[in-house]
């Protein structure tokens, strides 16, 4: 997948730079164009909610460079279901995971009591979660009721001017978005 991970150092810094100061970006991931920020930046979040037309309440996925990066999520769940999570990562699958301390804002979380969460294989998303040294949030790039952005062109069609940064790559190759998977439950949710 590295071939897919066509960005400089300027570029992934300016990436990093504009998701610490609570900007929004565009980016490429497994399957679809997303939108991503800061999780603890409220106002980064309220801005993402806004351009895609979608309520708090349903929570957004984070999406994460390594496990290392979520093990605050994982360590406080029994073995097993840290390990029913881990079988799915890095890749192309979001676990729902219960968030047993609150450890994520409820604007991100929504009304749920778990958190969705990736480990991106993705070299894109990799190199940005790295670099801003966190998850960030990942949500499919479109207004609510729209397809997901399969392309650089779709992102401006939709945010053209509102977005503060949109970040080159390619798609990994996936034809849909990731499959979403309680670890409760075991129920795979999409």
């Amino acid at each position: 997948m590295a071939a897919l991970n066509p960005l400089n150092n300027q570029q992934l810094q300016l990436a990093c730079s504009t998701i610490l100061q609570g900007g929004v970006i565009a980016y490429p991931t497994e399957a679809v164009w997303g939108l991503g920020c800061d999780p603890w930046n409220l106002q980064a979040v309220t801005r993402i909610l806004e351009l895609k037309n979608r309520p708090m309440e349903k929570g957004m996925i984070l999406v994460a460079a390594s496990v290392e990066q979520v093990r605050f999520l994982l360590d406080p769940l029994p073995q097993a279901l840290q390990l029913a999570a881990l079988s799915h990562w890095p890749g192309p699958v979001t676990c729902v995971l219960p968030d047993v301390n609150k450890q994520v804002p409820d604007w991100v979380r929504g009304s749920h009591s778990s958190i969705a969460v990736r480990v991106s294989e993705h070299p894109v998303v990799q190199a940005l979660c790295e670099s801003a040294g966190m998850p960030l949030v990942s949500t499919s790039c479109n207004p609510a009721g729209r397809e997901p952005a399969l392309n650089e062109q779709q992102v401006r069609g939709y945010f053209d001017g509102q977005l503060d940064q949109i970040v080159p790559g390619a798609l990994g190759g996936n034809q849909k978005p990731s499959h979403i998977i309680d670890i409760v439950s075991g129920k795979q949710l999409r």
